[in-house]
């Protein structure tokens, strides 16, 4: 029987106590071994409630607990510093997206990564979800796509709130919180596109002082004939998540949890409908890390994977700017 790997929570926020604190409770290859947050509150409560020592500062839990890996889920702004710390302790680590708050800070990253030798995964939990593989294979039924339409919406009470109204801090608004798992769909399915026209939006709550965007919308263009726009908000809701690629030979549709493969008429040819996972994504998550980690699987989205993701909203926000078309691989860095 594998002895579990042991892991640190490192960012004590929802992402943590609602994802992967569960999910490491209910993963098969790691088991909790320490957490760490700059919140001693938080800190004292989850180190109570698990059993497990708690710390303030990463340094200290590193040093002390000697983890296998670190799960970072921190504000945008400090995840940089985490995988620092962690390189220099030879600790591999789980990295909440987005990878890296822009082109220049993912390209320092993923050289730090590989200098180290450190393995490091980004969460993007539809890589993980059968629904969206069984889409890439379905894509190729619809023929050379002409058209794609991404939407990712919901609706957040205080777009102000925290540091995600800060830009700075976070890196971006909707587009690189939320919106990175619908890039990264993108990326996945389509590439990198050759031209993005970005538009960027801080007007939902009128009077409040925020300058993350909460709504953008991105319409892209691909040299051999492919065009499409994202919507991503986090002001309008309901709720909602999809993707559709067009071709000529029909539609290929992806939403939580559904994909549809449409002919031309729009008629339903095929369809797959899968459940809730149990185990809870994240759960899926860690234990394929812990199998990157023995060497039996490879990692599906390590450092250099998310650098086009960091170029496309490069380009997205300078064309938000300038009010003109930019070449996201003129970005790569």
């Amino acid at each position: 029987m594998n002895v579990p790997k042991r892991a640190a929570m490192v960012g004590l926020g929802g992402q943590a106590t609602n994802d992967h604190l569960p999910g490491l409770a209910q993963c098969h290859l790691a088991e909790l071994a320490g957490v760490c947050d700059v919140d001693a509150d938080r800190v004292a409560a989850a180190a109570d409630a698990h059993q497990v020592p708690g710390f303030t500062s990463v340094e200290r839990l590193l040093q002390e607990v000697r983890p296998d890996f670190v799960i970072a889920a921190v504000p945008h702004h400090a995840g940089q510093q985490i995988v620092a710390a962690c390189a220099e302790a030879g600790v591999h680590v789980l990295k909440e997206k987005p990878f890296a708050t822009d082109p220049h800070e993912a390209a320092e990253l993923a050289g730090l990564c590989d200098k180290s030798g450190i393995e490091l995964m980004v969460t993007v939990q539809r890589r993980f979800h059968p629904v969206y593989a069984v889409g890439l294979q379905l894509l190729e039924r619809i023929g050379a796509p002409y058209l794609v339409e991404g939407r990712y919406t919901f609706h957040c009470p205080d777009p102000a709130a925290g540091w995600r109204g800060r830009a700075k801090l976070a890196g971006g608004g909707c587009l690189a919180d939320m919106g990175y798992h619908l890039i990264d769909l993108l990326l996945w399915y389509l590439g990198l596109p050759d031209r993005v026209l970005a538009d960027t939006s801080t007007a939902a709550a009128s009077g409040a002082e925020y300058d993350a965007e909460d709504t953008a919308l991105v319409h892209l263009a691909y040299d051999r004939g492919l065009y499409g726009s994202l919507l991503v908000s986090r002001s309008a809701g309901p709720k909602s998540e999809r993707l559709a690629i067009t071709g000529p030979h029909g539609t290929l549709t992806v939403e939580r949890g559904t994909v549809r493969l449409l002919d031309p008429g729009g008629q339903v040819v095929e369809s797959l409908l899968r459940e809730p996972q149990r185990p809870c994504s994240p759960a899926v998550q860690i234990d394929r890390f812990c199998r990157v980690l023995d060497g039996t699987a490879p990692n599906p989205s390590g450092p250099a994977a998310h650098l086009p993701h960091a170029a496309f909203l490069a380009a997205a926000y300078a064309s938000a700017t300038t009010n003109r078309p930019a070449d996201p691989k003129e970005f790569l860095v």
